[in-house]
């Protein structure tokens, strides 16, 4: 029996869908369900569902009778906007400190979702060491809870226990629902295909042109198959980076998209938020060193081929 934590989300969705591909159905999903994400469980197979507020409880009083092996938890809020401190300690820290522990006791495989905002301006590098998840300083509050439980792993020394995963700018299908929080392509498809015209942020660093700002791309199908990696190897723990190792541009970006729908490109530069300019993220690359060492060989989608591919299903895709 496995539990997926926001299930129901972008990445949780494309877990779910995976494990079914693969004739596993004995699963337990957890989430929110908003209306706007109830489509990513459509046609899903599963034995049970449970709110997240129903099934924290049930972990909390010890009362889940349902033999589990694994628990992979995505669940969270992942606004990189939202300034509700206590909220991300609470949803975000405590919930999965909570399933940590419980997992912990019951000797249950833990698999969590870490982020790559951890990494803030990049100063200290993108090494998923020790030292280095010590050294982050996060540029907003969804980075600095997800940095929070990274520290209290490694402080209580249960790093040899789960594996968390540092997952970089990844984007593909079932990202719907995310509004702001959707990738450029899924965000500029529309605008894209109609008025043949995509939007960018300006730079505001002299050593970045407008729409060179660079990050790790990761198309969703090759994140999916990471975690699927920590679910094959139990024996594989630690924190790991979940990115390609290789960073592109925007611009790169917004030309694979409009190759991908048979237009000229025309991009246009719009001034950032104010209230975004201090916490944007220039530059991020992860290093792959150690997920490689550890036995993870499948190749990463090149940008361009993860963006065609997910143009056509945007292409087939009502609503969005």
């Amino acid at each position: 029996m496995i539990v997926v934590t926001g299930a129901a989300g972008f990445i949780g969705s494309c877990i779910v869908a995976k494990l079914n591909e693969r004739g596993v159905t004995d699963l337990i999903l957890v989430d929110h369900m908003e209306e706007d994400k109830k489509g990513n469980l459509a046609g899903k197979k599963y034995k049970k569902y449970f709110e997240k507020e129903e099934f924290i409880k049930l972990i909390q009083d010890d009362r889940l009778k349902e033999p589990v092996d694994c628990m992979i938890h995505m669940g969270a809020c992942s606004s990189t906007t939202c300034q509700d401190a206590e909220y991300f300690r609470t949803n975000n820290l405590e919930y999965t400190k909570t399933l940590a522990q419980w997992t912990s006791r019951h000797r249950v495989r833990f698999i969590y979702a870490s982020s790559a905002a951890t990494y803030g301006d990049g100063k200290t590098g993108y090494k998923d060491d020790i030292d280095t998840i010590r050294r982050c300083k996060p540029l907003n509050l969804y980075g600095k809870s997800k940095q929070d439980f990274d520290l209290w792993v490694i402080d209580n020394k249960m790093l040899d226990k789960m594996a968390g995963l540092k997952f970089f700018n990844v984007f593909g299908p079932n990202e719907y629902h995310k509004g702001d929080m959707r990738s450029v392509i899924a965000k500029a498809y529309k605008q894209v295909t109609d008025e043949g015209r995509i939007s960018l942020f300006k730079s505001y660093k002299k050593e970045y042109k407008d729409g060179e700002q660079k990050r790790d791309f990761i198309y969703v199908k090759d994140a999916v198959e990471v975690v699927l990696f920590f679910l094959d190897h139990p024996q594989v723990n630690g924190i790991y980076n979940v990115g390609t190792g290789k960073a592109r541009t925007w611009n790169d970006v917004a030309q694979a998209l409009f190759k991908a729908v048979g237009k000229k490109p025309r991009i246009e530069y719009m001034e950032m938020p104010e209230s975004l300019k201090p916490r944007y993220q220039y530059f991020t690359q992860a290093d792959m060193k150690q997920l490689r060492a550890r036995g993870f060989k499948k190749p990463f989608t090149e940008l361009e081929s993860a963006v065609a591919d997910y143009a056509q299903y945007l292409k087939s895709n009502a609503h969005l």
